[in-house]
Formats: C-alpha cells, sequence, structure tokens
C-alpha cells in the first residue's frame, strides 16, 4: 500500500482504526474525562463512553462519530427511539437502552434545572423555554401549559404526537390536567417540523374550537404558539385567537 492510499479520509469507513484501548492513554476518552471533566470532550467522546466498546476494528468513538454525522446534531441523535439506535453495527439492545436512557436523563435535567417558577408575560418566554427542547423532533408535539393566576408555568401537559387533527386534539383531553392542578389559564404549544411557523387551516380549526371550549369551562386560552425551528408564531400577536 502506497503512502496515499494509506492516508485516512473524513467519512472513509473505520476498518483501519485500532482498539481504543491501544490508543495513546491522554486520548482515550475515559481517561480524559477523568483528567479534564466531561467538558473537555467532543460530543463523539461523550457517547462512545455510553457505548462503551466497539466491534472488531471499529471503535466505539466511530460508532459515535457515525451516529452525529447521520443526524447532523446531537440534538437530533437524543430525540431517536431505541429502534433507531440499535440499527447501528455494534450496538445491540444494552448498548441502544443505556443511549436512550441517558439522552432522556438529559432532557429531563434541562427541564428540572429551569426555575421552580417560570413566569410567562409574552410569547417570547414561552419561545425560549421550549425551542430549545422541541426544535429537533421530527414529529408535530401538542402540548397545553397550565398556569397559575400569576401567569407561573405549573406544569405542561403533552396531549398528542403526530400530524395534528380536531379528533386527536379533543377539549376533554386539553382540559383534563388543567381542572384537576387547578389551572388559572392555559397556553396551548405546538411545533412544525417543517420548519414553517405559520399556522394551518387545520391549526386555526382546533385552536377556535379549544377557545369556545374554554369559555364553558372557565379556563382561558391565553395563546397558542407554533414552534419551528428557532422561530415561532404567536396566535396572540396575530389577533386570529
Amino acid at each position: 500500500m502506497n503512502a496515499q492510499n494509506s492516508v485516512k479520509k473524513v467519512g472513509e469507513p473505520s476498518q483501519y482504526h485500532s482498539k481504543i484501548t491501544e490508543w495513546p492513554e491522554a486520548e482515550r476518552p475515559r481517561e480524559k474525562l477523568l483528567k479534564y471533566g466531561a467538558q473537555a470532550l467532543t460530543d463523539a467522546e461523550l457517547i462512545a463512553i455510553l457505548i462503551r466498546s466497539g466491534t472488531g476494528k471499529i471503535t466505539a468513538v466511530d460508532i459515535a462519530k457515525t451516529m452525529l454525522k447521520d443526524y447532523d446534531t446531537i440534538g437530533r441523535l437524543v430525540t431517536r427511539s431505541v429502534a433507531d439506535i440499535k440499527k447501528y453495527k455494534g450496538i445491540g439492545n444494552t448498548k441502544a437502552v443505556t443511549l436512550a436512557a441517558a439522552f432522556e436523563i438529559g432532557r429531563r435535567a434541562a427541564i428540572s434545572s429551569a426555575e421552580k417558577k417560570y413566569k410567562i408575560t409574552s410569547p417570547t418566554d414561552v419561545a425560549n423555554r421550549f425551542i430549545p427542547l422541541m426544535r429537533d423532533l421530527r414529529q408535530e408535539v401538542f402540548k397545553t401549559l397550565l398556569l397559575d393566576s400569576s401567569n407561573n408555568l405549573l406544569k405542561e401537559v403533552e396531549i398528542t404526537r403526530g400530524t395534528l387533527n380536531s379528533s386527536l386534539v379533543h377539549p376533554r383531553e386539553v382540559f383534563n390536567a388543567a381542572i384537576i392542578e387547578p389551572a388559572a389559564a392555559i397556553i396551548l404549544l405546538h411545533n412544525h417540523p417543517s420548519g414553517n411557523p405559520e399556522p394551518s387551516s387545520e391549526d386555526i380549526q382546533i385552536t377556535r374550537q379549544l377557545v369556545e371550549a374554554s369559555k364553558i369551562i372557565g379556563i382561558p386560552i391565553h395563546d397558542h404558539i407554533i414552534l419551528a425551528g428557532n422561530s415561532f408564531t404567536s396566535f396572540a400577536e396575530k389577533g386570529i385567537l
């Protein structure tokens, strides 16, 4: 093999890689974490620690890099199911479950690390809190945000996943948790994976149906907010609530 052919290219299959245990100690993910802390590691190195070992001459770091390449960002990777994770060579049930559990811990930590009382005074407050959590979702997710009388966020409730329609987003499901809590008001929230924040005719129809129900139940709807990537649309601001 000549020198040109022996050069490893980015994205090239990793069959020529040596085992991580054969790497210089300073380059091994576990040793780096012990010496410098988790913040010093790349996304691929952190995922590789969870994977623990590769298969054949494909290292855990190689597998992690392939995952990140396929999903572009770690934010998109962490939304994948166990079945999606298991598609990678060297990832069986145990490793897939470990990764899925770690990803879920990260999401829950991101939520719980926020202030216990999050006051919502504008659509931007909702966007700032939920865009990081929902911008990489590949399905539409509809939530209700339950508020107290001071507009503090009491709880978020997921109502449905998938393309929205009036049969799935039923007033009974939307207001059930608000009645139990009890909430003084609610905000409707869902995402558009397409990246277009403009409301569809179905979005408007569902919102009008829920607003009419809110008048009967006595729990007002302050807003309906659509998140799309890093942008959002507020029904209240558009005057269509």
